[in-house]
């Protein structure tokens, strides 16, 4: 998918999480969305405009410095999570260009965010700590060029 404008972008952002919230049933756990591609391709704008569709209110930064941010979701009687079937009750933003290896995640309380079906993980640099991803992960691969556009490629 191309984007060539934030709009754009949003609108990616609104079709990825209408089939990735209609998949859940296949996780035993958290949900969780590797983001891969350059610097400023565009992983932590893709994460705020997901966070729009999801109702968070906050303000949505890189979690570059801090790693992770947790973030409630609201509840689901008269939001668009209600009419898409979602039970999440937090938004999980990471950020893994800093991490020097999966020890280091797991230092961060990986495994037991990893294992609440009520946790949605977007990790931004999943590449980093492949081996502490589960299996069962989506990923997106955000790419672009010198015209500013940026190409998703959303598995």
């Amino acid at each position: 998918m191309l984007s060539k404008s934030k709009k754009e972008t949003h609108k990616i952002a609104k079709i990825f999480l209408n089939k990735l919230l209609k998949s859940k049933k296949e996780h035993k756990g958290a949900l969780v969305v590797g983001l891969s591609g350059d610097l400023g391709a565009g992983k932590t704008a893709f994460t705020k405009s997901v966070t729009k569709h999801l109702g968070i209110k906050e303000r949505v930064f890189s979690p570059t410095y801090v790693i992770m941010k947790k973030y409630r979701l609201p509840p689901p009687r008269g939001s668009v999570r209600r009419t898409r079937g979602s039970d999440y009750k937090f938004f999980f933003h990471m950020d893994a260009y800093r991490l020097e290896n999966e020890k280091e995640l797991l230092n961060l309380g990986w495994e037991k965010i990893i294992s609440n079906r009520e946790h949605l993980v977007f990790i931004e640099w999943p590449e980093n700590v492949l081996k502490a991803i589960p299996s069962d992960a989506r990923f997106i691969y955000i790419s672009g060029n010198e015209k500013y556009e940026r190409n998703f490629k959303l598995k």
